[in-house]
């Protein structure tokens, strides 16, 4: 069960979608289920007007037996794991979870197929899952394996305590350290695609170029925020690309870059049960490091992806300039 106090009159079903990072659906369907009381009243009204410090109270049922609709052939290396987190290094080309028009594997079903046990916070369809990574994307994502753990995580990704630094190579430099703080919604004109928009959600990426040789750049991204394309869409209003990212305009020969050169690196959080700081971070998959090592040095390359390194060089992005 997971309980928590209104801090504004409202719906309750918008309250619960927001609190516990889940889909106004979701929350429908918990409320439906007769799964969220009031002030240890059961409700099943999702228009139901709560008040300020009204008590609001959350079961969960039972996990059901979910089968996986297509074939897993492909592994995912576990970086850390104990009885209520996961720490995965999410190979290229897997799709986190599903969605209506995907007809392919996804981590999800890996999960599924390799028996682990996960919270339902946000549903069987996305079991575990606490924050998702692009299809191209690589790297670091941590998955929960109860809902006590999923509660805190979403509450950390919220409160910005949770951190994720990014790899990515890109056509061009970023001429010096700066703090992108644009809003970013759905293109207007092209659904596939995210932009920069006057009344999107607020979105703030720090940036820093990290080696510029041979005419490709190392740079590194932190989030504080994770709207869908985040990174690629504040480069992108910067005029920079990353190799491979053709949705968002990087010119290439078709076929020569598989994939959106971007990794999740290194992510830390508190550990929702110990209460410590953990960090991890996530190899570099051979496509990434055998690019970057065609055009840098790797005593270089190793210098600047030195975790004691990336941590040092944000630490002053309170100072940065500012792009807004």
């Amino acid at each position: 069960m997971v309980e928590f106090r209104a801090d504004k009159r409202q719906r309750l079903d918008i309250l619960v979608a927001n609190e516990l990072k889940i889909s106004r659906n979701q929350a429908l369907n918990l409320i439906k289920d007769n799964l969220v009381s009031v002030n240890n009243k059961e409700i099943s009204k999702a228009s139901f007007k709560i008040s300020d410090n009204d008590l609001i109270s959350v079961k969960f049922g039972e996990k059901k037996e979910v089968k996986n609709e297509y074939e897993v052939n492909f592994n995912v290396p576990i970086i850390y794991e104990d009885d209520d987190i996961l720490v995965l290094n999410k190979p290229p080309h897997i799709v986190t979870h599903g969605a209506l028009s995907l007809k392919e594997a996804t981590l999800v079903e890996w999960l599924n197929q390799n028996n682990f046990m996960l919270s339902n916070l946000n549903g069987d369809t996305r079991a575990g899952i606490v924050h998702r990574l692009d299809r191209g994307t690589s790297g670091a994502i941590v998955v929960a394996k109860n809902n006590t753990a999923h509660n805190a995580l979403s509450a950390q990704l919220s409160d910005k305590s949770m951190g994720r630094i990014y790899l990515a190579l890109t056509d061009l430099p970023i001429k010096e350290p700066c703090v992108i703080n644009r809003p970013i919604g759905r293109n207007p004109q092209n659904r596939l695609k995210n932009a920069v928009i006057p009344n999107g959600r607020s979105a703030k990426s720090a940036f820093i170029n990290l080696i510029s040789q041979n005419g490709i750049n190392l740079i590194a991204a932190k989030l504080f925020t994770g709207r869908t394309h985040q990174i690629r869409v504040h480069l992108l209003s910067i005029n920079r690309h990353i190799l491979g990212d053709d949705l968002y305009g990087f010119k290439s020969e078709k076929g020569k870059i598989a994939r959106v050169m971007l990794h999740a690196y290194m992510l830390y959080f508190t550990h929702p049960v110990t209460k410590k700081r953990v960090v991890f971070t996530a190899p570099i998959y051979d496509d990434f490091k055998n690019l970057a090592l065609s055009k840098f040095s790797k005593e270089i390359f190793d210098e600047k992806i030195d975790t004691k390194f990336l941590d040092t060089a944000f630490s002053g992005v309170s100072s940065w300039l500012c792009l807004n």
